[in-house]
């Protein structure tokens, strides 16, 4: 028997380190709730978790077997768990954060002292992010030329899916994790979960939305019937709905990126077929964003300190503003613009954001409030379901001008053009502003240039902007500047 250690891939079908055991012998799963990862974690995305293992779980009992649920350090449980259940091996697929990396080596050590085989497999991305350097062997900090070589490599096809007898049938799980539990005092059980008030959380108040491999392929086929082929146009647009909401499907792991890929690739065929459409471009900036993703998770790879610190030095450091209740009103979505508040208001109600509005909300807190990034990152880590370490990370730190292949510090977002070019009928910024909604289009653009008068007429709950923002990105040229050692008066 062998012992697979779920993590981020909560998933059957398309994973590499499943079907590595599966080939060896039978697999008993297991997932270890870590006390470690849970204390930088939050509300919405234990929610999330939960309802992705109960699919994960779903998806075993599906095929005569079910999944193990371990709470306590994995250094201490797995060695447990394999010895209870007689397992000559543990399996699980790499992760690539500085925590995760800690974990494991933790993980081989108790392992490998307890006298107990151990495995790992590259899954969680195409290529792995140490696979892919410049050509004087160096990390890529630079996306459009990684992405050169990431679009040029080949790509595995989707691991192969276990079949009923590759796994242990639930009879011996349930039989096994008694053992264990009197055995080792372990905390396991089959099928199980704790509650979040259990686990300490509080259920969010946010719709964090289906979880799931069935749900994932759902949403995956939806989009490529006919999203995929106009995406270049559409997926900077709010109210079109134009991307593929697979975000958090894959930061869970729900759904493989083998598959995903292999689907684009029949995409991009049919897109031969819609040439007028420019459908070919459209998917293939479809795989820009796989490859966006990648190139992050590369650059936390080889430099887990960005998590808190700039990537980018500045030779006397920013001096950030840090202003508590003007950020206690971006969070609330109570700027007085528009489409900044309907973005905060769509994380609050759906802990969710679109991406184009992400950019948008990152670079208004850093440029017009002058507020440090983390406290973006932080916010976002609390409420976002699709929280990943190397894409939220990666995108906060390109808006404050901090990151690698950065936003130049003097190109500045204007929020109302942003609002203008992007949602020009103020769509978007109805559905999650109410109090704007009936409100003409120029006028909800044109809030910050409105007199007292027309703001009282127009949407009289609405507030008025907090900040001036041509006077704001004066300041932060100036504050950028200086952080540079330049004098902000040249």
């Amino acid at each position: 028997m062998e012992l697979f250690w779920h993590r981020r891939d909560l998933r059957v079908d398309d994973n590499v380190g499943l079907a590595a055991a599966t080939d060896r012998d039978a697999v008993a799963p297991v997932f270890v709730l870590d006390p470690d990862v849970l204390a930088h974690a939050s509300d919405v995305r234990v929610r999330r978790l939960l309802d992705g293992l109960e699919a994960l779980r779903d998806a075993y009992r599906d095929r005569g077997s079910d999944l193990l649920v371990a709470r306590g350090d994995p250094a201490a449980v797995l060695p447990a768990v394999a010895d209870g259940l007689d397992a000559d091996r543990v399996v699980w697929n790499r992760d690539y954060s500085g925590l995760a990396r800690e974990r494991d080596a933790a993980v081989r050590r108790a392992l490998a002292d307890a006298g107990i085989a151990r495995e790992a497999h590259h899954d969680r991305v195409l290529h792995d992010p140490d696979s892919i350097r410049t050509n004087a062997g160096d990390p890529y900090s630079v996306y459009s030329y990684y992405r050169k070589k990431w679009r040029d490599r080949g790509k595995d096809a989707p691991a192969s899916t276990p079949e009923e007898t590759d796994l242990v049938g639930e009879g011996e799980l349930a039989a096994g994790a008694t053992g264990v539990l009197e055995a080792n005092d372990a905390s396991v059980a089959v099928g199980d979960f704790p509650s979040l008030a259990d686990l300490g959380f509080a259920e969010p108040d946010a719709a964090v939305g289906p979880a799931g491999t069935e749900a994932a392929r759902e949403r995956l086929e939806g989009f490529l019937v006919e999203d995929v082929f106009a995406y270049e146009d559409d997926r900077d647009h709010p109210a079109r709905e134009g991307t593929s909401r697979l975000s958090a499907f894959l930061k869970y792991g729900e759904i493989g990126i083998r598959e995903v890929y292999a689907a684009t690739e029949e995409a991009m065929a049919a897109a031969a077929d819609r040439p007028e459409d420019d459908a070919e471009g459209s998917v293939e900036e479809f795989r820009a964003q796989l490859a966006w993703g990648e190139f992050y998770t590369q650059v936390l790879f080889h430099n887990p300190s960005v998590v808190t610190e700039n990537y980018k030095a500045y030779e006397e450091g920013i001096d950030w503003r840090d202003d508590p209740e003007e950020i206690a009103a971006w969070k609330r979505g109570e700027t007085g613009y528009p489409i900044v508040d309907a973005g905060m208001r769509q994380l609050r109600e759906e802990a969710y954001m679109h991406n184009r509005v992400r950019m948008i909300v990152a670079s208004f807190l850093t440029k017009d409030l002058l507020a440090d990034w983390r406290h973006g990152y932080d916010h976002f880590r609390e409420r976002l379901a699709d929280h990943d370490t190397a894409n939220d990370n990666g995108g906060w730190q390109w808006a404050a001008s901090t990151g690698t292949d950065a936003q130049p510090y003097f190109r500045i977002f204007n929020p109302m053009t942003q609002g203008e070019r992007y949602d020009p009928d103020a769509e978007y910024i109805a559905r999650y502003v109410p109090e704007l909604r009936g409100v003409a289009s120029e006028i909800v653009h044109g809030w910050h240039e409105c007199s007292p008068t027309q703001r009282a007429n127009a949407a009289p709950e609405y507030p008025d902007p907090i900040v001036d923002h041509s006077a704001r990105r004066e300041e932060a040229l100036a504050m950028y500047k200086r952080a540079r050692g330049e004098d902000p008066d040249e």
